[in-house]
């Protein structure tokens, strides 16, 4: 297995912890009977970690099919090189970063790691495709 694919298998862990992580803390907060219920009725907006800790993992749902495909496409291409374990490695340990982050309410570094972990993807990609070509 590569480091990419290595750290793909790695983030899929991470999105694991950060979604049973984000429903612990949701049904600490609205009881056992919601998170079995349909969930049909409008409820208050989660407190502060469980909201955040919520939002930080529906963060990393919006990146991870760009980080996933970026990967893939490596694969498929071939292109194992130090831009594609370099852009693996921003993505994953930005991911990582970003949940403590994200929960302890940082700004501006928050959104920098967020920008580095993004970066680590158009990283990836450019190794596929020019190195491909």
């Amino acid at each position: 297995m590569t480091h990419e694919l290595a750290l793909l298998a790695a983030t899929i862990l991470l999105a694991l912890f950060q979604l049973m992580l984000a429903a612990r803390l949701a049904t600490r907060e609205r009881g056992m009977a919601w998170n079995a219920g349909p969930r049909d009725k409008a409820v208050p907006p989660l407190g502060t970690y469980a909201g955040r800790l919520d939002r930080a993992f529906k963060n990393l749902m919006e990146t991870f099919p760009l980080f996933a495909a970026a990967v893939l496409i490596a694969q498929a291409t071939g292109v194992h090189n130090g831009l594609t374990i370099g852009g693996a490695h921003l993505y994953f340990w930005g991911r990582v970063l970003y949940v403590p982050l994200y929960a302890s309410g940082l700004p501006y570094v928050r959104s920098a790691v967020w920008s580095l972990s993004t970066f680590g993807i158009v990283l990836l990609l450019a190794a596929a495709v020019f190195s491909a070509a």
